[in-house]
């Protein structure tokens, strides 16, 4: 039941934002030239879904009615019916932004070509990522197993989202279908990390609304990277993803 709400949830923020995302589809040859023909803009009805989910996570730390909501989950997908952990959520979360790559492989054009929208996924996770290890950091909050305190909040659950939310705006004009499954499959590696016992449903929350709205910044911000350079100073210029030791970020390579 709480899974089928969260889809619920999920499958009505991606009609919400069929109908207030301004970035525009952009052919490949097209997303060649140094600049997109509009740069998106992060509108307040945009904002509010991601925003209220993570507003929920961080509520629900000082918040006994809340706590006590998510002991009842934790009672009801865990505690009543114990079960052996299942692992597919390691691999389920990067599903949807693999799927980008295999649309893209079988001929079916997403908004961006290779080199942009691999930047811009980057661009998401190290978004995502730092923002996700600060808050573990900063709030100790105690997984459900009590195997550490890095519970808050959900980082598998951020990345599927942001995947989601990936797939979703390079597809959007394609079909809106390949959002929904994206999502689907987000809100399935939400629920999975609570019949693992290893999250709480106040942490599923905040990290869809981390992931979503980190490759939403990602968009926000990528056209006005590329805008930093003119003429054939693109050339010479390399932006790229990197993870080392638990951190993620972006190295930026420039050839005078």
């Amino acid at each position: 039941m709480r899974f089928l709400l969260l889809l619920s949830m999920v499958c009505c923020t991606i009609q919400t934002w069929s109908q207030t995302d301004t970035m525009p589809r952009i052919p490949d040859s097209a997303a060649l030239q140094l600049h997109l023909p509009e740069r998106p803009v992060l509108k307040a009805t945009q904002l509010l879904i991601p925003a209220t989910l993570i507003g929920y996570g961080i509520w629900s730390l000082d918040n006994g009615q809340l706590e006590s909501f998510n002991a009842q989950v934790k009672e009801e997908l865990y505690t009543e019916k114990p079960h052996r952990q299942l692992h597919i959520d390691n691999y389920l979360q990067w599903t949807p932004a693999l799927a980008v790559y295999a649309l893209n492989a079988a001929g079916i054009k997403g908004a961006h070509n290779l080199k942009d929208r691999s930047i811009i996924y980057g661009l998401s996770l190290a978004i995502m990522n730092t923002t996700v290890f600060a808050s573990k950091h900063l709030t100790k909050q105690w997984r459900p197993d009590l195997s550490n305190d890095l519970s808050f909040p959900s980082g598998h659950t951020a990345n599927a989202f942001a995947a989601a939310e990936f797939l979703r705006k390079e597809y959007k004009d394609v079909s809106i279908w390949y959002g929904v499954g994206g999502y689907a499959v987000a809100a399935f590696t939400g629920y999975l990390r609570m019949y693992n016992n290893r999250h709480w449903l106040s942490d599923v929350v905040a990290g869809a609304g981390v992931g979503i709205l980190s490759t939403d910044l990602a968009y926000f911000l990528y056209p006005r990277l590329q805008s930093m350079f003119k003429g054939n100073k693109m050339k010479n210029t390399a932006v790229a993803p990197f993870y080392s030791n638990g951190a993620v970020g972006l190295n930026l390579v420039k050839r005078f």
